[in-house]
């Protein structure tokens, strides 16, 4: 009977020296603490966290505020990895995100598509231009390559937009100007347009050339001559010994040019104000419109 309580009491002695054991070689909670903190303060992904880090009887207590779900998912990592920590009570919240301004569209990770650039206006070779001369022009005073200046009568679009407004100034040159003689040699003069300008900027372009001649014993004609001759054609009669076949007036305000021509007796005469019908050569472009 002695024997058996004396077995029985070894054994309480052999647990209670093991479980004493075993608290004396677990870390104390400031060491757990401590352990923690340096932790993620060597962390890339929490060490900039202000979390505060509590252990009580080996159970870790975890507070503060960060920015993201996963960085608190790897506080919490970190606690429960660390040893002698018997649990981890995570008290860290999540910091909302900032809720947009009254009227501001909220923030999205995708970026908006890019605005479509505005493309240029193109004025396609082949339009008519009708301006109005600012001076007098003629075949006995006025120079081989003297310039001058118009205004265009009316306006251009493009596909039911505005593109050239009227009264824009226009500059031109005289390409040919030639003395009639009295009795022989003819009188010419032939004009084109140069450049074009609108909105404070000057843009060179390309015209047909508008030609008349009159000849030393009075036949006269008309011509245009270069690019795009067909939408500034001349519409009349045929007369022989001029230079080209047709006569009349120019399709719609380029009448004056070849009035003038007709009834003067002696030279080639563009009055000031003088319509006159010009067709684009070449495409001209313009930027986009603001």
């Amino acid at each position: 009977m002695r024997s058996l309580r004396y077995r029985v009491v070894l054994a309480l002695l052999s647990v209670l020296m093991a479980i004493l054991a075993g608290c004396s070689s677990r870390p104390s909670d400031e060491a757990i603490a401590t352990g923690i903190q340096a932790k993620i303060a060597a962390d890339p992904e929490t060490k900039e966290v202000p979390v505060q880090v509590a252990s009580k009887d080996g159970k870790v207590t975890l507070t503060g505020t960060v920015k993201t779900a996963s960085a608190r998912q790897k506080l919490e990592q970190i606690a429960r990895a660390e040893s002698g920590a018997a649990g981890v009570d995570d008290q860290v919240t999540v910091q909302p995100e900032a809720a947009p301004a009254p009227g501001q569209e909220p923030t999205s990770t995708a970026q908006a598509a890019p605005a479509e650039a505005p493309k240029p206006i193109v004025v396609p070779a082949g339009t008519v231009l009708t301006v109005r001369t600012g001076q007098a022009l003629s075949s006995k005073t006025s120079q081989e390559g003297q310039t001058f200046l118009a205004t265009l009568a009316q306006p251009v679009g493009v596909k039911g937009k505005p593109a050239l407004p009227a009264r824009a100034t226009v500059s031109g040159r005289v390409v040919t100007a030639k003395e009639k003689g009295k009795i022989k040699g003819e009188g010419q003069l032939a004009v084109e347009l140069t450049s074009i300008s609108v909105g404070g900027h000057t843009y060179p372009i390309q015209t047909n050339v508008l030609d008349s001649t009159v000849k030393g014993k009075g036949k006269r004609t008309a011509a245009t001559t270069g690019g795009g001759a067909a939408a500034g054609a001349l519409i009349g009669g045929v007369a022989g010994g001029g230079k080209g076949a047709g006569i009349g007036a120019l399709v719609g305000a380029g009448a004056g040019f070849v009035g003038g021509a007709l009834t003067g007796n002696k030279q080639i005469e563009i009055p000031a104000e003088t319509p006159l019908s010009f067709t684009l050569a070449a495409p001209l472009t313009l930027p986009p419109a603001r």
